[in-house]
């Protein structure tokens, strides 16, 4: 029994992490929290060390969510994967049958979520567990408003 959040760069995550930190802690099981590096096909041509940017990324989610993971009190895991962020949290979920899987409501942005659709919307309808979908704080700015 585990409880998997799935994280990206946005602010939002902090809320997700929190949350899911609850629910493990209610749930009395551990916590994997999940970051997927995803690379549109349109940017596959272009010359750019991919390998670096995708280490600074996560360099900037994990360094973002270091205070609320350092003070919790549950077992917390951190996964890094490669590929289609909604796919790979799903399975990922079901790989270590979790009971709930938590994402955000959207994360990356206006024009993001046009070329990877909702990962929350496509959570809901492909998780063999409940899906737990966090909005944000009606004080934090989506990043397309920023």
């Amino acid at each position: 029994m585990t409880v998997v959040a799935g994280v990206d760069e946005s602010p939002l995550s902090r809320t997700v992490v929190a949350r899911a930190l609850e629910e493990a802690r209610w749930r009395d099981t551990d916590l994997h929290v999940v970051y997927v590096d995803y690379l549109p096909p349109v940017y596959t041509n272009v010359a750019v060390e991919w390998g670096e940017v995708a280490k600074a990324q996560r360099a900037t989610v994990w360094g973002g969510l270091e205070d609320v993971l350092a003070e919790s009190d549950v077992t917390v895991e951190r996964v890094n994967l490669e590929g289609y962020p909604p796919d790979l949290l799903v399975d990922y979920a079901d790989e270590v049958k979790a009971t709930l899987l938590v994402v955000g409501t959207r994360g990356r942005g206006e024009f993001a979520s046009l070329i990877l659709g909702s990962t929350s919307h496509r959570a809901i309808h492909l998780a063999r567990s409940d899906v737990l979908v966090v909005k944000a704080p009606a004080d934090q700015d989506s990043p397309a408003d920023q």
